[in-house]
């Protein structure tokens, strides 16, 4: 293999081919038909990622958008202005590809139905190793629809249903949530924005504090209607658009833009509503479990997003330490390296399986399926707080392995350790998502639909293709989670129990993968079963940690010479 003298550059590969474990996943979650339609534009995307796509979110990056409050004569003239690199991105993510459309109607790809959330996430997967900041806005429309569609009235939803999933940037309108408020961020329950019913018409009141895609064509609302009780009981949720039937611009204000550590190519902001018009969504006071939907959708995407800036970390890592030399040797070939690199491709395959997988589940509970539907609902929060926190440290550790380039904004390292702290924050804080797992234990029976879900697959793969001890070891998860939710006393205890499911979880699930992988191509694969061992052994079972162990072997199985070679190599 031909070796860089210069610092490794993967710019110009093609991430869904740099990535083989990613098209073996596909076959298990798509059906033969569905992945011969979808295939040419997973790898149309992998390479416009690669390329022109991380060109223009680098500089999207670094020209974020501006607010403008009047124009140059003084009058009023408040208006969002984004580079053209941003722009573009929209024009690939909104237009060419569609990816808020396809869950919701026919016809992208030329589909005569709609997309399974698998597609969708797929796309998204690799679309994020380029741009994360665009998927937020990207998100809200595709989760706004879905909630606009699951609960507003018929009229409501059929004057902006066409808006919301058009490919076409003159008539897309785009999505955002606005529920943030300086004294109600984690405790929803607090928010003080009001509803007023003035001449038939709802108007909204008050001030949110931290509001993504501000400028967007419809926001989804969470309000208090005036004498509403107190708490989330008394809450509704309202449809907000930014301009009138008559063209009017609504009653409130942006009134300053964020300047954010990270995902500073999409504008955030503050807003003032000043007797906004608004449209009531659903019942009276089911607002916030109404809005729960669209926030679970939200914390799901987060987590494939979390998933792919995983994804992007371990493809540069894996890249620059096959290509470059230090004491005589290929970084990748050094003991510590070797772990180094193994211990972030485990993190970053149990994430991608976990949110694959629960795509999986989506698609059945939508489908109508009860248990599904239960266990979508501990799911979504499992991987909203694991994955996202675990992105963090697999980019701060790819980051590492590229030295002191990775510290530079030329590269992709700073911007994607930057972005990947929003996911722990966005949707739930990780104390407030764990909380939220117990919760859907305690209340809802969803533990106990997970267990008998998670059983279901060890059955299916068989106690030969699964890791010793590995059933045991879920069973006592499970018990733990359920003790800790019981218990109020033991909320202290919330995380570690929400990460022992998450990662026991995890490790049933790679190795159902990898039953389905063997199944489909007649042969040994063993890639998935060894993840799913290295997660039992090294994150679920105990470990004497003044002794040392040898695991060249199993270093050696993880981090097989088919993932990433040089472009000279691949020439």
């Amino acid at each position: 293999m031909a070796v860089h003298r210069n610092i490794p550059d993967s710019a110009g590969w093609n991430v869904f081919h740099a990535d083989p474990g990613f098209l073996d996943l596909l076959r298990v979650y798509l059906t033969d038909d569905m992945l011969e339609r979808v295939l040419p534009h997973l790898e149309r995307m992998g390479e416009l990622v690669g390329g022109r796509l991380d060109e223009l979110a680098l500089t999207a990056d670094k020209n974020p958008p501006t607010l403008t409050i009047r124009a140059r004569n003084g009058a009023p003239d408040e208006k969002v202005t984004k580079h053209p690199a941003y722009v573009a991105l929209e024009q690939v993510a909104f237009g060419d590809f569609g990816l808020a459309a396809m869950s919701h109607r026919p016809g992208v790809f030329g589909a005569p139905d709609k997309l399974p959330p698998m597609v969708k996430y797929a796309l998204v997967y690799l679309f994020v190793q380029a741009e994360f900041g665009l998927c937020c806005p990207l998100s809200m429309t595709d989760s706004l629809t879905r909630t606009l569609v699951k609960f507003g009235a018929p009229d409501l939803v059929a004057r902006y249903f066409d808006d919301l999933t058009s490919q076409d940037l003159e008539t897309l309108a785009q999505g955002s949530m606005f529920m943030t408020e300086q004294v109600a961020g984690s405790d929803v329950g607090a928010i003080e924005c009001t509803a007023r019913l003035e001449d038939g018409v709802w108007k909204l009141y008050g001030d949110k504090w931290f509001c993504s895609n501000p400028d967007a064509a419809l926001g989804m609302v969470l309000a208090r209607p005036e004498g509403a009780g107190p708490g989330t009981k008394g809450l509704s949720l309202f449809l907000l658009p930014r301009h009138l039937p008559d063209g009017r611009r609504n009653a409130y204000r942006i009134l300053r833009l964020k300047e954010k550590m990270g995902t500073r190519s999409m504008a955030s902001g503050e807003i003032m509503l000043e007797g906004a018009e608004a449209y009531l969504v659903g019942e009276p006071n089911s607002g916030f479990k109404q809005m729960t939907d669209m926030i679970n959708m939200s914390r799901l995407a987060n987590g494939v997003r979390s998933a792919g800036l995983m994804r992007r970390s371990v493809n540069e890592a894996l890249f620059v330490a096959r290509n470059r030399t230090a004491f005589g040797s290929r970084l990748a070939d050094l003991p510590l390296m070797r772990r180094q690199l193994a211990k972030m491709q485990v993190t970053a395959e149990q994430g991608r399986s976990m949110v694959f997988h629960t795509a999986k589940v989506l698609e059945a509970a939508d489908a109508g399926d009860a248990r599904s539907a239960k266990v979508l609902r501990i799911l979504t929060p499992l991987i909203k707080f694991r994955t996202c926190r675990d992105a963090r440290k697999v980019a701060g550790d790819a980051m590492e392995v590229r030295g002191g380039c990775g510290y530079i904004e030329e590269w992709s390292d700073a911007r994607v350790l930057r972005d990947a702290h929003l996911g722990s924050i966005w949707e739930g804080t990780s104390n407030i998502v764990a909380l939220d797992v117990a919760r859907a234990a305690r209340r809802e029976g969803a533990l106990a639909a997970l267990a008998d879900y998670l059983d279901d697959l060890q059955r299916e793969t068989g106690a030969a293709r699964m890791p010793a001890g590995l059933a045991e070891t879920l069973k006592s998860a499970l018990g733990f989670m359920d003790e800790v939710a019981q218990d109020r006393a033991r909320e202290a205890d919330v995380r570690q129990a929400a990460s022992a499911v998450y990662n026991a979880a995890s490790a049933t699930v790679l190795s159902w993968e990898n039953a389905r992988i063997e199944e489909r191509t007649n042969a040994r694969s063993g890639a998935r079963l060894a993840l799913a061992g290295a997660v039992l052994r090294h994150k679920l079972l105990p470990r004497d940690p003044l002794r040392g162990g040898d695991d060249a072997a199993e270093l050696a199985t993880l981090l097989g010479e088919d993932t990433p070679a040089t472009r000279e190599a691949a020439e």
